[in-house]
């Protein structure tokens, strides 16, 4: 039992139920699942659906916090591709085009791609603590998103492009399906290969690792890329569910959640390791935990402060430290005392 209660994954389980639990509470047919027209609803379902572009951002996340990183312009790099990917199939004749929409999104994806290798090259190559390397595209690139749809909301109607975010296969949303097969190839090539080493033992000490004959640029540039891509695919989720690109607000803030997400995982932000697992469950509890709050009925004007107090509470109940000295006193002082006692009494 000590075992389990020690496990990364315990507590942040156990938070994920409770929230689950209190949704059961308060909405009705709460885990009710059923199929209308071959596709598969429910609430269950929509946790996920919805959750699928955080959980894309925070993989990527995981992996740049790994190396000692962090990435601030996630959000602007989800807002670029959607507006590019928008703006191209809106000036297509045929908005309905397959290779239209595929050259759009393959357009959006290289330069989510270049965007990441942008801050790899800032941070490998030139020295630039990430925080701030990384705040340089934040703010220039929500500007770029704007300059893109000329500051309007950008509108299509595209089935193809639909898809992406908004559309069925399989009898699952789209979008769970492209988590699940990022999320696979990513398993894959961090733990079955040897990235994942790589990775941690750059986050662990880069000086080292480079001595040791690891190239540290190459693997800083291809994590940075990495996250970049899955910024950029997030992007296309989001735009494509609701056709539309708002170079404003699309993934406003979604760089905050990403890290809360990685955090609450156990992943920790000094580096030198990482889980995927943990970073999947804890974008799930995230997303859970807004669901919840608009379930419970909380005032839209406190829902932020609210979100914040649940995530804080989360946090602390997850740190070993806090449990130590909240819910296990030290005895060593009462145990000691005796012994003591017993030792002036043998030398009397």
């Amino acid at each position: 039992m000590s075992r389990i209660l020690k496990h990364r994954l315990f507590w942040p389980l156990v938070i994920l139920v409770a929230l689950l639990a209190l949704n059961l509470i308060f909405t009705d047919n709460f885990f009710k699942i059923q199929m209308k027209e071959g596709h598969l609803y429910g609430s269950l379902i929509d946790i996920v659906r919805f959750g699928a572009p955080l959980i894309l951002v925070s993989l990527g996340m995981t992996l740049v916090i790994a190396t000692s990183g962090i990435d601030l312009s996630v959000g602007s790099v989800v807002a670029i591709a959607g507006a590019l990917a928008c703006l191209r199939i809106s000036g297509l004749s045929d908005q309905n085009s397959v290779g239209g929409v595929l050259g759009a999104v393959g357009l959006a994806l290289v330069l989510s791609v270049v965007l990441g290798a942008w801050n790899g090259f800032l941070v490998a190559g030139i020295g630039i603590q990430p925080i701030i390397a990384t705040l340089i595209l934040m703010v220039a690139g929500r500007g770029l998103a704007q300059l893109i749809t000329d500051g309007q909301i950008t509108t299509i109607n595209s089935s193809p492009y639909k898809l992406i975010g908004g559309g069925y296969w399989l009898t699952l949303p789209f979008g769970i399906i492209i988590v699940a097969v990022v999320l696979a190839l990513t398993a894959f090539l961090t733990r079955r290969l040897a990235l994942g080493l790589l990775i941690e033992s750059v986050g662990g000490n880069a000086e080292a690792s480079r001595l040791a004959g690891i190239s540290a640029r190459g693997v800083l540039m291809t994590v940075y890329a990495f996250c970049g891509l899955c910024a950029g695919i997030a992007g296309l989720m989001i735009s494509s569910n609701v056709s539309s690109a708002d170079g404003n607000n699309a993934g406003l803030w979604i760089e905050l959640d990403a890290i809360l997400a990685v955090v609450i995982g156990g992943t920790p932000l000094s580096g030198g390791r990482f889980s995927l697992s943990g970073t999947v469950l804890g974008a799930l509890i995230i997303q859970t935990l807004t669901t919840t709050i608009y379930s419970i009925g909380v005032p839209p004007e406190t829902t932020l402060l609210f979100k914040a107090l649940v995530v804080t509470i989360v946090c602390l109940i997850q740190s070993p430290a806090f449990r130590t000295k909240v819910f296990h006193r030290r005895r060593r002082p009462m145990a000691a005392r005796p012994a003591a006692e017993e030792k002036v009494r043998v030398s009397a």
